[in-house]
């Protein structure tokens, strides 16, 4: 069994870490905190605390493990230089079988509500996007150079368990209008999990696949949907020039933003059979 190596081990990679180890595989990781590493090794895992901000991480041998990087970009700019650090610590050490990257739909560019697939022009306007972008570069640059096949999962927005936008509802903080509100794209994070595992059983040969449930909505829905499952009165709502003076950068981005994501390669290539297709049914999950 190839051993896998967890670069992040967090919300999403714990999840992965447990079905690969009901699968037979060994597995490391690697967090950002000592807290955090401490909690893994209490669940069996082999875990290191590093800083992945600083140019020298310590990664243990990769010799034909499968590396699973699921590290978010640091904030400012328009590179990911957590990646790169990463990147330039690989070639220190042995040669990984596969590398899978877990990057987001934020790459592609504003549709307007169009849908798109893994061939869709990749000209982010958001620095999120840009930073996203320039660590699949990154990746791909050093599986061709050292002949590693690279898996791009290309995901929306994560729901679950603990997930919710809880304090953006308790705190009232503004949504867009539901008629302004264009469609957004979600995944349950079990569902998530199961495809990191897929993708490292099935696509060997790397590849982009974009990670969505296939059911979009838009966000203002989502929210409300949340509030009600929660038990919260519903956000209030503001036009999109309203939006511009009240909401943060990063919120006026997701709610702009519009796409509809399409997953057919990901449910036909990686063998997919979502747990919870639609929001609906993953948002009961989360009681």
């Amino acid at each position: 069994m190839r051993c896998a190596f967890i670069a992040g081990c967090g919300y999403i990679g714990i999840r992965i870490a447990r079905l690969w180890r009901e699968a037979g595989r060994e597995v490391s990781c690697l967090v950002r905190s000592p807290e955090k590493s401490q909690k893994l090794r209490e669940q069996g895992f082999q875990s290191v605390a590093v800083s992945f901000d600083e140019q020298e991480i310590p990664v243990p041998d990769l010799s034909a493990s499968i590396i699973c990087y699921l590290v978010p970009p640091p904030g400012g700019g328009n590179a990911d230089t957590r990646a790169r650090n990463f990147v330039n610590a690989m070639k220190g050490s042995g040669t990984p079988a596969q590398i899978i990257y877990m990057s987001a739909t934020s790459v592609y560019s504003e549709t307007a509500g169009g849908v798109v697939t893994e061939e869709s022009p990749t000209e982010p306007a958001s620095a999120m996007g840009k930073r996203r972008l320039d660590a699949e570069a990154a990746f791909l640059e050093y599986g061709v150079a050292n002949g590693v096949p690279v898996t791009i999962l290309r995901v929306s927005g994560i729901y679950g368990p603990g997930r919710l936008p809880v304090m953006q509802i308790s705190q009232g903080q503004p949504l867009l209008r539901e008629d302004e509100s264009g469609p957004s794209n979600r995944i349950h994070a079990d569902d998530l999990a199961a495809v990191c595992v897929a993708a490292a059983e099935k696509s060997e040969a790397g590849g982009i696949y974009n990670v969505s449930d296939g059911h979009p909505g838009s966000m203002t829905s989502y929210f409300n949907a949340c509030a009600d499952l929660l038990g919260h009165p519903r956000q209030p709502q503001v036009t999109r020039e309203e939006a511009r003076l009240v909401m943060s950068p990063l919120m006026l981005s997701y709610v702009t933003e519009s796409r509809i994501v399409d997953n057919t390669r990901m449910l036909n290539d990686l063998g997919i059979r979502l747990t919870y297709p639609a929001m609906a049914e993953g948002l009961q999950a989360c009681r």
